[in-house]
């Protein structure tokens, strides 16, 4: 909720977050964000440059300029199988820090420095490689006495492509995929092996994360977990020990 617009972000399970605009006794829908793929489990807002972040279920953050109205501008990859429960946002650093429902701790450096906004899928009736129809596209296949198949993504150029066209798996940190993901063949000939170089950092919490909050003027981190433990970490040698101010570790 941003109390000086009044606004109100509501995530869904279908992946959807949704803008209302809150007056005395009524509620008005402004508009709907569409990126993830999963349901929505957690939303963190930055009143001062007016950024969203939403983590959902698909693994992944996207963070969205609602202050410069350009939808979404990053996505990012935090882990591999579990969801996104909980992040925090460095924002004079540009950096985010977030936490699964396992114990895993994901730091990505300086995403908007760094990084680019990994295209939106394009839809199409056919492979936009080799342009052997899909299997809605019954016209497609009745002319050319072909059976559809099934349509995929690369997640490089956001194409529509058939498993054929995209056997390749890569991971490309700057657009935020930090474990491998579907690429098409020829954006796979395209990835360097620096391109391959991650920009994030990972580590192990040792407990079940539900909740964390990071005060980057000290470098301290606290982490609290479904094992009713709190943790308080120094966080200065990840994010630099030039930013804590008058700590000392004990």
């Amino acid at each position: 909720y941003d109390h000086e617009t009044q606004h109100a972000f509501v995530g869904d399970y279908s992946g959807q977050i949704t803008l209302l605009k809150l007056e005395q006794n009524t509620c008005s829908v402004i508009t709907t964000l569409k990126g993830h793929e999963g349901s929505i489990s957690s939303l963190w807002w930055d009143p001062v440059q007016r950024l969203l972040f939403s983590g959902a279920s698909d693994h992944s953050i996207i963070m969205w300029d609602i202050g410069g109205r350009k939808g979404r501008t990053l996505l990012l990859q935090g882990h591999q199988y579990v969801t996104v429960s909980y992040f925090s946002y460095m924002f004079f650093l540009k950096e985010v820090l977030n936490s699964c429902q396992s114990s895993n701790i994901t730091y990505f450096c300086g995403p908007k420095k760094y990084r680019r906004c990994a295209p939106q899928w394009l839809e199409s009736d056919s492979c936009q490689k080799c342009e052997q129809p899909f299997f809605w596209n019954i016209k497609q296949m009745w002319d050319t006495k072909t059976l559809g198949l099934r349509q995929h993504h690369c997640r490089k150029c956001g194409q529509a492509v058939c498993g054929k066209c995209s056997t390749k798996r890569s991971s490309y940190p700057i657009m935020g995929f930090e474990f491998q993901v579907r690429v098409c063949d020829s954006c796979f000939e395209s990835i360097k092996d620096e391109d391959r170089t991650s920009l994030a950092t990972f580590h192990e919490g040792k407990h079940n994360i539900s909740h964390m909050s990071m005060d980057i003027s000290r470098g301290l981190m606290v982490t609290c977990g479904s094992d009713r433990i709190v943790k308080i970490w120094d966080m200065t040698p990840v994010v630099g020990c030039s930013l804590a101010t008058g700590f000392s570790s004990r």
